[in-house]
């Protein structure tokens, strides 16, 4: 259930499998009939290398039964098993060029379906474009559609203040009096931008911009302004020894501020 890994693989120390020199006996192994595979030609072995072996070992042993070549018999014999092996040997040939003709027929039809998914994309991305091409231009027009009929609506309105074309004099008090007039609050249509060159109202001084000219500030303020100095009120009225304020006292005060 546990996994160890040295410190060194095979797949780090070499690329192949070493395969040693060999020396053929008199008998040749079965073996050797795989020596044309190598690694990832072939091996490690899947299933059409198994399938190869197999009709491998299948044509030895009937390689075995053939007959001697001794008699006509026997000649015409073995060459009637020769042709018929031929014929499954061919037939094998074609199922294995239909089998690959039918791998490249699916990997075309893959190709040919990712091509189309890819047009489609495309042309869902060129549909997407133009549609937001059209829609910036839609809200263009609407916005100047808007603004010309704001336009024409100021005018109407003008032209209805004044429906007699009489000559209509400034009126300055009017116009100070109402803080929504041209005065207080001009339009920018008219050519003023109250927002332009603000900066030149912003105070810049050493004194407020940095803690040195704080306190350099601050010492020469005189010591009435940082320290005040509170003095009780008087009472305005002559009270007794107890607090209260007597009658006499009281009218006496009332007399005073009607006379002022």
């Amino acid at each position: 259930t546990l996994g160890t890994q040295t410190d060194y693989r095979d797949g780090e120390a070499q690329t192949d499998p070493y395969s040693p020199e060999y020396v053929v006996p008199s008998s040749i192994p079965e073996l050797l009939t795989l020596a044309t595979l190598a690694w990832g030609r072939g091996l490690p072995a899947g299933l059409a290398e198994v399938e190869m072996i197999e009709r491998a070992r299948e044509k030895r042993a009937w390689e075995a039964t053939l007959p001697a070549m001794d008699s006509a018999s026997n000649i015409a014999k073995r060459r009637k098993m020769m042709d018929d092996m031929e014929r499954k040997e061919w037939a094998f040939r074609e199922q294995e060029i239909e089998k690959l003709q039918e791998a490249r027929l699916e990997l075309l039809k893959e190709l040919l379906r990712r091509q189309v998914e890819n047009q489609n994309k495309l042309n869902a991305k060129r549909l997407d474009d133009h549609w937001q091409n059209h829609q910036k231009a839609k809200e263009e027009e609407i916005k100047k559609i808007q603004h010309d009929c704001a336009l024409m609506l100021r005018k109407l309105i003008a032209k209805r203040k004044n429906v007699m074309g009489k000559l209509e004099r400034r009126d300055i008090i009017k116009e100070y009096t109402d803080f929504g007039s041209q005065t207080y609050a001009p339009l920018s249509r008219n050519g003023y931008f109250p927002d332009n060159h603000s900066e030149c109202y912003v105070v810049k001084n050493c004194y407020l911009d940095t803690f040195a000219g704080l306190c350099e500030l601050e010492a020469s303020l005189p010591d009435y302004v940082t320290q005040v100095k509170i003095k009780a009120p008087t009472s305005k009225y002559t009270a007794t020894e107890t607090g209260f304020i007597k009658r006499s006292a009281r009218l006496e005060a009332t007399l005073a501020q009607v006379h002022q």
